[in-house]
Formats: structure tokens, sequence, C-alpha cells
């Protein structure tokens, strides 16, 4: 039998989220169910709501920053058990065959992975419905096990924000006494800042906002260059091995390209689109750097960097909203008006 759940979803492309009732499948046998107690609030809820990337299908069930608790586990599962504190993230599923897969490297699935919402399931071709929801029903591949002791309501951000900073960092080998920049200090640039700081990276905040030295310097960053500053950028000249781009629009890579150090990178995590500047090669040639792209992480990446985040006491900074505050979260999103994500208490449900 199918599974009746309540949710918030969105109708279209222009209406406000709104109650919703619809069904989850029978869970397989190597399914999870989960009863969701948190779900962070993601840039790419909104975006995916108001359909500004295509594609969106509705009716439309946002989140992907998922924690709950384990209500049952099918007879094949042998990881999980109910009672236990998990998390899903941006996936549910992939080809599992393909090289990327085989690598642990499921985000670059060859086949498209499986999206935890607005995706359709490999196996029922049911449409995938999210986070902000009472339950969810997962293969027991995607989802990963919340430490003991970490703040649930933190945790939820993990998911999303914490792998997509998470992966660069390990990819390019960050440790004691690397150096490390972050461009923007938002849901993800402070999960970067956290991050870099506790794999003991020397942390540089790049920023357009003067007066955000405080907060970053709390969140990890060892300096603060001001981004439209002439002088303060040429004080950083070719000193970074890593930048970490976290910006959601299209901006200019030019003005951070000499800050990087010889073979250095820069890698966006945050723009999805055509980014209309015209790169100038010299910076590269002459100091062999690169510009690249990541987007969140494997499974496994996910748990390490999990339990990481457990050893080291660390989780995103959260303002915590009922649900039904959520179009309010969404507008407020827009203007940057949050410290520095959202997370759902999904307990509000119950007032519906």
């Amino acid at each position: 039998m199918t599974m009746k759940v309540l949710g918030y979803a969105a109708q279209n492309a222009t209406d406000d989220l709104a109650p919703h009732h619809f069904e989850r499948r029978e869970p397989r046998t190597d399914d999870v169910v989960i009863e969701i107690l948190y779900c962070g609030v993601c840039h790419s809820d909104l975006h995916q709501a108001r359909n500004d990337w295509g594609g969106s299908s509705y009716p439309m069930v946002p989140g992907h920053e998922i924690i709950g608790r384990v209500l049952a586990v099918g007879p094949g599962v042998t990881r999980f058990k109910a009672g236990d504190q998990v998390g899903v993230g941006c996936m549910v599923d992939s080809c599992q065959h393909c090289s990327a897969c085989e690598k642990g490297l499921e985000q670059y699935c060859e086949e498209i992975p499986t999206y935890t919402y607005n995706s359709l399931d490999r196996h029922d071709h049911m449409t995938t419905q999210g986070g902000y929801s009472e339950k969810i029903v997962v293969s027991d591949k995607f989802v990963v096990r919340v430490p003991d002791g970490m703040d649930l309501k933190g945790a939820a951000p993990l998911l999303c924000a914490g792998i997509t900073t998470w992966s660069p960092l390990r990819h390019w080998k960050v440790g004691q006494g690397s150096r490390v920049a972050v461009i923007g200090l938002g849901g993800l640039g402070h999960m970067a800042l956290k991050l870099a700081k506790a794999l003991g990276a020397d942390t540089t905040l790049f920023t357009r906002s003067p007066g955000k030295e405080q907060d970053a310097r709390r969140l990890g960053a060892d300096r603060v260059v001001l981004s439209t500053d002439d002088a303060q950028m040429d004080s950083v000249r070719g000193q970074f091995e890593l930048i970490i781009d976290t910006v959601p629009y299209d901006h200019d890579l030019n003005p951070y390209m000499p800050t990087l150090s010889l073979d250095g990178t820069l890698v966006l995590v945050g723009f999805l689109g055509a980014l209309e500047s015209m790169l100038h090669t010299v910076p590269l040639i002459m100091g062999r750097k690169s510009v690249a792209g990541s987007v969140i992480g494997g499974i496994a990446e996910t748990q390490e960097m999990l339990d990481f985040c457990g050893e080291n006491g660390i989780t995103a900074e959260v303002e915590v909203i009922p649900i039904q505050k959520i179009n309010e979260a969404y507008a407020r999103m827009l203007k940057s008006d949050v410290k520095y994500r959202f997370s759902i208490d999904m307990a509000s449900l119950k007032a519906e």
C-alpha cells in the first residue's frame, strides 16, 4: 500500500506553497521509512518552485536537507533500525554502475542521479517529493547516519550547504597550513569557512560588503578582504591554493584570479548558468591556474563530512521556522535576510 503524507507544495510557478496531501511509495526491500524532524531551506528550493531553471513539475514538494528518525526498514536493510537519527540529501538514487557511481561519486552519475524532489523514480517512475513533509521513503544506499549529540536543526543544511563546500575542500586536499579563500558569506560561504578552518587551513573571506568582518572571524576567517578595494586585493596577490566561489549569481571572476598561487584553483559551487564576463587567460597561463566546478558530494563523502562535523562540533548557523512561514522565508532569502540558513521544524505540520 502507498503511504498518505502531508507536506507543503508549490502547485505552479507563481502561487505560494500551501498544504498538500500526496502519496509515498510502498516501501521496497531496501527502503528506509523516515519521520522528518527538520528540513533545511536551500536557494535551489526557491529556484525549482518558481521554475527559474525550467523543467519544474507540479505539484512539487521541495526540500533536500532532511534530518529525521527511522520509523521502519525493509527486510533487506541491515545498516539502520527504527529510532536511528539519519539524513537524506539531494539524491535518492543513481544508476549504481557507471564509472562515477563505482567511484562513490553518485552526484556525477552518467545517467543522472534521481534527485530528492522534482525527479522521476528509476523504478516506478513516480515523481519524487522532498522534505517539506511528514515522512519520506528512501533506499538505504542514500541514507546517512547523523552522529549522536549533533544539533539536529543545525545539521539539516549540512546535507547540501555542508557537502557542497566539503567536497571541493577534500578533492583539492585542503589540510593543515593550506591557504583557502571563500567568496561570499551566505549559506554556502559560512559553511566553507567553518570547514576549511577545522581542516587546519589559513582562511580568508572575500566580500563586497563592509561590516562582515566580526561575523566572518567568528565563523573561522583569519582575514577579510573587501573585493572592491584594489589595495586590499593587491595585498593578497598570489596567496591562495584554493578559492571556493559561493556566489549564486553571474559575476566577474577576473579580480580573483591574480590572488591564486601557482597551480591554484578557483572552484565554482554557487552559480548555475553562463558567466557573461570574459575570462582573461594571462593570469591562468602565467601561473598554471584553473577554474573548476563542483556539486554536492557522493554518499560516502557525505557520511565522512557528517562524521567530521560531529567530531568537531560543527553545524550550520540556522534560524528555525515553522512550515507555515516558508513563503516568508523565500521572500527573505531573496533579500539575503537570513544568517545563514533556514531550518524548518517539521513538527509544525501537525498544526495543519
